[in-house]
């Protein structure tokens, strides 16, 4: 019974220690989802890397595009979050790859996002998700809701209101 509390401790003292960190540089080979996106694709227009950080480690990363509406292919959201259009200046976050170090990180990363999300006025946190069952179910254990199907990838939405 003492290790299973001091277990929980430990996961409720990590949970409450972790910070969302906005990075600039990361190893892209380390990425599963979308290895082949280099590290300039990933921090130009606007784009962001956001790393989980405890201790001075990072134990998750996500990285970011914004975009005036939701894209259904990594071309399509590379040239939307190039050109904000004039009734919309790139209000949707879109997390087109998260991945995690440690156990639990996944989860935290993006509630962490939406939080970031929510305080800086974005208006939805949408994912561009591949068609796979490991991504499905991560974000519909995660609370997500699949918004679109598409020929190569998913959308998920995630509540940030």
């Amino acid at each position: 019974m003492k290790i299973l509390k001091d277990s929980v401790n430990d996961f409720f003292k990590w949970v409450k220690g972790t910070e969302l960190v906005e990075l600039d540089n990361i190893d892209v080979a380390e990425d599963p989802v979308r290895p082949e996106l280099t590290l300039g694709f990933r921090i130009t227009h606007g784009r962001k890397i956001f790393g989980l950080k405890y201790n001075d480690e990072i134990e998750a990363i996500v990285c970011v595009a914004f975009c005036p509406e939701i894209p259904y292919t990594v071309r399509e959201m590379d040239y939307m979050s190039r050109v904000p259009t004039p009734w919309n200046d790139g209000k949707i976050a879109i997390a087109y790859t998260v991945w995690s170090r440690k156990r639990g990180a996944g989860r935290e990363i993006v509630k962490k996002l939406g939080e970031w999300a929510k305080k800086n006025k974005v208006e939805r946190l949408i994912t561009l998700s591949p068609l796979t069952p490991m991504a499905t179910h991560f974000h519909i254990k995660n609370g997500a809701k699949q918004v679109h199907i598409n020929e190569e990838t998913q959308n998920f939405e995630y509540d940030i209101k």
